[in-house]
Protein backbone atom coordinates (compact mmCIF):
# COMPACT_ATOMS: atom_id res chain seq x y z
CA UNK A 1 0.00 0.00 0.00
CA UNK A 2 1.05 3.60 -0.56
CA UNK A 3 0.50 5.81 2.47
CA UNK A 4 -0.43 9.30 1.35
CA UNK A 5 -1.38 12.44 3.19
CA UNK A 6 -5.02 11.47 3.04
CA UNK A 7 -4.92 7.70 3.36
CA UNK A 8 -3.87 4.54 1.56
CA UNK A 9 -4.18 3.86 -2.13
CA UNK A 10 -4.81 0.39 -3.49
CA UNK A 11 -2.42 -1.44 -5.82
CA UNK A 12 -4.01 -0.46 -9.18
CA UNK A 13 -3.75 3.21 -8.12
CA UNK A 14 -0.16 2.62 -7.06
CA UNK A 15 0.71 1.43 -10.56
CA UNK A 16 -1.00 4.47 -12.02
CA UNK A 17 0.91 6.84 -9.75
CA UNK A 18 4.22 5.12 -10.52
CA UNK A 19 3.61 5.30 -14.27
CA UNK A 20 2.59 8.94 -14.13
CA UNK A 21 5.49 9.86 -11.84
CA UNK A 22 7.87 8.06 -14.19
CA UNK A 23 6.54 10.08 -17.11
CA UNK A 24 6.78 13.33 -15.12
CA UNK A 25 10.46 12.91 -14.25
CA UNK A 26 11.49 11.73 -17.72
CA UNK A 27 13.65 14.79 -18.39
CA UNK A 28 15.44 14.47 -15.05
CA UNK A 29 15.84 10.70 -15.41
CA UNK A 30 17.30 11.06 -18.90
CA UNK A 31 19.80 13.60 -17.60
CA UNK A 32 20.65 12.18 -14.17
CA UNK A 33 20.26 8.56 -15.20
CA UNK A 34 22.67 8.93 -18.10
CA UNK A 35 25.28 10.48 -15.84
CA UNK A 36 24.86 7.86 -13.11
CA UNK A 37 24.85 4.98 -15.58
CA UNK A 38 28.14 6.26 -16.98
CA UNK A 39 29.59 6.32 -13.46
CA UNK A 40 28.31 2.80 -12.80
CA UNK A 41 29.55 1.45 -16.13
CA UNK A 42 33.06 2.64 -15.39
CA UNK A 43 32.99 1.58 -11.74
CA UNK A 44 34.29 -1.86 -10.85
CA UNK A 45 35.41 -0.72 -7.43
CA UNK A 46 33.78 2.29 -5.82
CA UNK A 47 36.60 4.67 -4.98
CA UNK A 48 36.91 8.40 -4.31
CA UNK A 49 36.95 9.14 -8.03
CA UNK A 50 33.60 7.40 -8.54
CA UNK A 51 32.06 9.28 -5.61
CA UNK A 52 33.29 12.59 -6.99
CA UNK A 53 31.71 11.80 -10.37
CA UNK A 54 28.47 10.91 -8.61
CA UNK A 55 28.62 14.14 -6.62
CA UNK A 56 28.82 16.21 -9.82
CA UNK A 57 25.87 14.30 -11.28
CA UNK A 58 23.69 15.02 -8.23
CA UNK A 59 24.61 18.71 -8.22
CA UNK A 60 23.71 18.94 -11.90
CA UNK A 61 20.24 17.60 -11.08
CA UNK A 62 19.65 20.36 -8.50
CA UNK A 63 19.90 18.37 -5.30
CA UNK A 64 21.86 21.32 -3.95
CA UNK A 65 25.18 21.45 -2.15
CA UNK A 66 23.84 20.68 1.33
CA UNK A 67 21.85 17.62 0.31
CA UNK A 68 24.46 16.31 -2.11
CA UNK A 69 27.22 16.64 0.47
CA UNK A 70 25.13 14.75 3.02
CA UNK A 71 24.50 11.91 0.57
CA UNK A 72 28.09 11.62 -0.62
CA UNK A 73 29.48 11.78 2.92
CA UNK A 74 27.17 8.94 3.95
CA UNK A 75 28.26 6.84 0.96
CA UNK A 76 31.91 7.65 1.69
CA UNK A 77 31.50 6.47 5.31
CA UNK A 78 29.82 3.29 4.10
CA UNK A 79 32.71 2.65 1.69
CA UNK A 80 35.21 3.04 4.55
CA UNK A 81 33.33 0.63 6.84
CA UNK A 82 32.34 -1.89 4.22
CA UNK A 83 33.47 -1.91 0.63
CA UNK A 84 30.84 -0.96 -1.93
CA UNK A 85 31.24 -3.80 -4.39
CA UNK A 86 30.32 -2.18 -7.67
CA UNK A 87 28.24 0.41 -9.46
CA UNK A 88 25.00 -1.54 -9.06
CA UNK A 89 25.36 -1.58 -5.27
CA UNK A 90 26.28 2.11 -5.32
CA UNK A 91 23.04 2.85 -7.16
CA UNK A 92 20.95 0.93 -4.61
CA UNK A 93 22.66 2.73 -1.74
CA UNK A 94 22.05 6.06 -3.47
CA UNK A 95 18.35 5.25 -3.83
CA UNK A 96 18.16 4.34 -0.14
CA UNK A 97 19.84 7.62 0.81
CA UNK A 98 17.46 9.74 -1.26
CA UNK A 99 14.37 7.88 -0.06
CA UNK A 100 15.59 8.20 3.53
CA UNK A 101 15.87 11.99 3.21
CA UNK A 102 12.34 12.22 1.82
CA UNK A 103 10.87 9.85 4.41
CA UNK A 104 12.55 11.66 7.30
CA UNK A 105 10.32 14.66 6.63
CA UNK A 106 7.04 12.78 6.31
CA UNK A 107 4.53 13.43 9.06
CA UNK A 108 1.12 11.91 9.70
CA UNK A 109 -1.81 14.05 8.56
CA UNK A 110 -3.43 16.35 11.09
CA UNK A 111 -6.41 14.67 12.71
CA UNK A 112 -9.49 16.77 12.02
CA UNK A 113 -11.92 16.14 14.85
CA UNK A 114 -14.68 18.33 13.49
CA UNK A 115 -14.92 19.35 9.81
CA UNK A 116 -14.23 21.32 7.81
CA UNK A 117 -10.57 20.53 7.24
CA UNK A 118 -9.10 23.92 6.36
CA UNK A 119 -6.19 24.02 3.90
CA UNK A 120 -4.47 27.31 3.11
CA UNK A 121 -2.52 27.57 -0.14
CA UNK A 122 0.40 30.01 0.01
CA UNK A 123 3.30 30.97 -2.26
CA UNK A 124 4.52 33.67 -4.62
CA UNK A 125 2.61 34.53 -7.78
CA UNK A 126 3.49 32.48 -10.83
CA UNK A 127 4.03 29.16 -9.09
CA UNK A 128 0.62 27.79 -10.08
CA UNK A 129 -1.07 28.36 -6.72
CA UNK A 130 -4.58 29.10 -7.99
CA UNK A 131 -4.41 26.27 -10.53
CA UNK A 132 -3.21 23.90 -7.81
CA UNK A 133 -6.07 24.99 -5.55
CA UNK A 134 -8.51 23.96 -8.26
CA UNK A 135 -6.77 20.64 -8.88
CA UNK A 136 -6.67 19.87 -5.17
CA UNK A 137 -10.40 20.53 -4.94
CA UNK A 138 -10.93 18.03 -7.78
CA UNK A 139 -8.68 15.52 -5.99
CA UNK A 140 -10.80 15.64 -2.83
CA UNK A 141 -14.00 15.61 -4.85
CA UNK A 142 -12.85 12.40 -6.55
CA UNK A 143 -12.50 10.90 -3.07
CA UNK A 144 -16.17 11.58 -2.44
CA UNK A 145 -15.60 14.54 -0.12
CA UNK A 146 -17.67 17.71 -0.12
CA UNK A 147 -15.41 20.63 -0.94
CA UNK A 148 -15.65 24.41 -0.86
CA UNK A 149 -13.08 26.86 -2.21
CA UNK A 150 -12.39 30.38 -1.01
CA UNK A 151 -11.05 32.96 -3.49
CA UNK A 152 -8.97 34.98 -1.01
CA UNK A 153 -6.41 36.13 -3.59
CA UNK A 154 -8.25 39.38 -4.12
CA UNK A 155 -5.19 41.41 -5.17
CA UNK A 156 -4.18 39.67 -8.40
CA UNK A 157 -6.16 40.54 -11.48
CA UNK A 158 -8.18 37.58 -12.79
CA UNK A 159 -7.33 35.33 -9.82
CA UNK A 160 -11.00 35.07 -8.79
CA UNK A 161 -12.11 34.40 -12.37
CA UNK A 162 -9.39 31.78 -12.77
CA UNK A 163 -10.53 29.96 -9.65
CA UNK A 164 -14.14 30.11 -10.87
CA UNK A 165 -13.12 28.28 -14.03
CA UNK A 166 -11.50 25.53 -11.96
CA UNK A 167 -14.61 25.41 -9.77
CA UNK A 168 -16.77 24.83 -12.83
CA UNK A 169 -14.46 22.06 -14.04
CA UNK A 170 -14.46 20.26 -10.72
CA UNK A 171 -18.03 21.00 -9.66
CA UNK A 172 -16.86 22.81 -6.53
CA UNK A 173 -18.54 26.00 -5.30
CA UNK A 174 -16.53 29.15 -4.54
CA UNK A 175 -16.97 31.83 -1.91
CA UNK A 176 -15.57 35.11 -3.20
CA UNK A 177 -15.57 38.87 -2.84
CA UNK A 178 -14.81 41.65 -5.31
CA UNK A 179 -11.28 42.18 -6.62
CA UNK A 180 -9.35 44.34 -4.16
CA UNK A 181 -11.67 43.35 -1.32
CA UNK A 182 -10.61 42.19 2.13
CA UNK A 183 -9.25 38.60 1.90
CA UNK A 184 -10.02 37.92 5.55
CA UNK A 185 -13.65 38.95 5.01
CA UNK A 186 -13.95 36.48 2.15
CA UNK A 187 -12.33 33.83 4.33
CA UNK A 188 -14.72 34.56 7.20
CA UNK A 189 -17.70 34.06 4.89
CA UNK A 190 -16.21 30.84 3.50
CA UNK A 191 -15.57 29.41 6.97
CA UNK A 192 -19.11 30.19 8.05
CA UNK A 193 -20.49 28.62 4.87
CA UNK A 194 -18.33 25.50 5.18
CA UNK A 195 -19.50 24.96 8.75
CA UNK A 196 -23.15 25.61 7.92
CA UNK A 197 -23.04 23.20 4.97
CA UNK A 198 -20.96 20.58 6.82
CA UNK A 199 -18.31 20.59 4.09
CA UNK A 200 -15.50 18.12 4.59
CA UNK A 201 -12.80 20.41 3.17
CA UNK A 202 -12.30 24.15 2.68
CA UNK A 203 -9.39 25.15 0.42
CA UNK A 204 -8.26 28.77 0.61
CA UNK A 205 -6.37 30.41 -2.27
CA UNK A 206 -4.35 33.28 -0.77
CA UNK A 207 -2.53 36.24 -2.29
CA UNK A 208 0.99 35.65 -3.57
CA UNK A 209 2.15 39.23 -3.56
CA UNK A 210 1.16 42.47 -1.85
CA UNK A 211 3.10 45.73 -1.81
CA UNK A 212 5.86 44.40 0.44
CA UNK A 213 6.87 41.06 1.91
CA UNK A 214 5.91 42.36 5.34
CA UNK A 215 2.39 43.24 4.24
CA UNK A 216 1.99 39.83 2.61
CA UNK A 217 3.00 38.00 5.79
CA UNK A 218 0.84 40.30 7.92
CA UNK A 219 -2.14 39.49 5.70
CA UNK A 220 -1.50 35.75 5.96
CA UNK A 221 -1.20 36.05 9.74
CA UNK A 222 -4.50 37.93 9.86
CA UNK A 223 -6.13 35.15 7.85
CA UNK A 224 -4.77 32.51 10.22
CA UNK A 225 -6.28 34.38 13.18
CA UNK A 226 -9.61 34.72 11.36
CA UNK A 227 -9.60 30.98 10.67
CA UNK A 228 -8.90 30.09 14.30
CA UNK A 229 -11.81 32.19 15.53
CA UNK A 230 -14.21 30.05 13.51
CA UNK A 231 -12.40 26.69 13.50
CA UNK A 232 -10.13 26.70 16.59
CA UNK A 233 -7.61 24.03 15.47
CA UNK A 234 -7.35 25.34 11.89
CA UNK A 235 -5.72 25.78 9.47
CA UNK A 236 -4.99 22.07 9.47
CA UNK A 237 -2.57 22.36 6.55
CA UNK A 238 -0.66 25.31 5.11
CA UNK A 239 0.66 24.15 1.76
CA UNK A 240 3.42 26.12 0.08
CA UNK A 241 3.15 25.92 -3.72
CA UNK A 242 6.56 25.95 -5.42
CA UNK A 243 7.53 25.84 -9.09
CA UNK A 244 10.00 23.00 -9.77
CA UNK A 245 11.43 24.83 -12.77
CA UNK A 246 12.81 27.63 -10.58
CA UNK A 247 15.10 25.13 -8.84
CA UNK A 248 17.42 26.42 -6.16
CA UNK A 249 16.25 30.00 -6.78
CA UNK A 250 12.82 29.04 -5.45
CA UNK A 251 14.24 27.84 -2.15
CA UNK A 252 15.03 31.35 -0.94
CA UNK A 253 11.47 32.48 -1.63
CA UNK A 254 10.20 29.37 0.13
CA UNK A 255 12.17 30.10 3.29
CA UNK A 256 10.32 33.40 3.68
CA UNK A 257 7.00 31.56 3.80
CA UNK A 258 8.16 28.68 5.98
CA UNK A 259 9.49 31.14 8.55
CA UNK A 260 6.44 33.40 8.56
CA UNK A 261 3.38 31.49 7.41
CA UNK A 262 3.46 28.27 9.42
CA UNK A 263 3.90 26.07 6.36
CA UNK A 264 3.25 22.35 6.99
CA UNK A 265 3.94 20.89 3.55
CA UNK A 266 5.01 21.52 -0.04
CA UNK A 267 3.18 21.20 -3.35
CA UNK A 268 5.71 21.14 -6.17
CA UNK A 269 4.25 22.16 -9.53
CA UNK A 270 5.61 21.72 -13.08
CA UNK A 271 7.74 18.70 -12.17
CA UNK A 272 7.27 17.51 -15.74
CA UNK A 273 8.82 20.71 -17.08
CA UNK A 274 12.32 20.41 -15.61
CA UNK A 275 15.42 18.26 -16.05
CA UNK A 276 16.39 19.13 -12.47
CA UNK A 277 13.81 17.13 -10.53
CA UNK A 278 16.37 16.61 -7.78
CA UNK A 279 14.97 19.85 -6.35
CA UNK A 280 12.30 17.64 -4.72
CA UNK A 281 14.98 16.15 -2.46
CA UNK A 282 16.65 19.51 -1.79
CA UNK A 283 13.33 21.05 -0.75
CA UNK A 284 12.50 18.28 1.69
CA UNK A 285 15.98 18.32 3.23
CA UNK A 286 16.69 22.05 3.38
CA UNK A 287 13.20 23.25 4.33
CA UNK A 288 12.62 20.22 6.59
CA UNK A 289 9.11 19.85 5.22
CA UNK A 290 7.25 16.97 3.56
CA UNK A 291 6.41 17.13 -0.13
CA UNK A 292 2.65 16.47 -0.12
CA UNK A 293 1.73 16.70 -3.82
CA UNK A 294 3.43 17.14 -7.18
CA UNK A 295 1.97 18.72 -10.30
CA UNK A 296 2.76 16.70 -13.42
CA UNK A 297 0.77 18.39 -16.18
CA UNK A 298 -1.96 20.83 -17.14
CA UNK A 299 -5.04 18.60 -16.77
CA UNK A 300 -7.31 18.72 -13.75
CA UNK A 301 -6.21 15.24 -12.67
CA UNK A 302 -2.49 16.07 -13.00
CA UNK A 303 -1.89 16.50 -9.26
CA UNK A 304 -0.45 13.41 -7.59
CA UNK A 305 -0.07 12.64 -3.90
CA UNK A 306 3.68 12.38 -3.43
CA UNK A 307 5.14 8.95 -2.76
CA UNK A 308 8.86 8.68 -2.08
CA UNK A 309 9.26 5.10 -3.33
CA UNK A 310 7.52 5.86 -6.63
CA UNK A 311 9.58 9.02 -7.04
CA UNK A 312 12.96 7.38 -6.37
CA UNK A 313 12.18 4.36 -8.55
CA UNK A 314 10.96 6.66 -11.32
CA UNK A 315 14.09 8.78 -11.06
CA UNK A 316 16.73 6.07 -10.79
CA UNK A 317 14.99 2.91 -12.00
CA UNK A 318 13.12 0.27 -10.04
Amino acid sequence: MIQTLFGSLNEPEKKSIFDRMKEAVTRTRDSLGERIESVIALTREVDEGALEELEMSLLASDLGVTTTTEIIDALRERAKRQQIRDGAELKELLKAQIKGILDDQQRPPHVVNSPPEVIMMVGVNGTGKTTTTGKLAAYFRAQGKSVLMCAADTFRAAAIEQLEVWGQRSGVEIIKTRQGGDPSAALFDALQAAKARSNDVLIVDTAGRLHTKNSLMAELDKMRRTTQRIVPDAPHEVLLVMDATTGQNGLQQARLFTESAGVTGIVLTKLDGTAKGGIVVAIARELELPVRFVGVGEKIEDLLPFDSAAFVDSLLGA
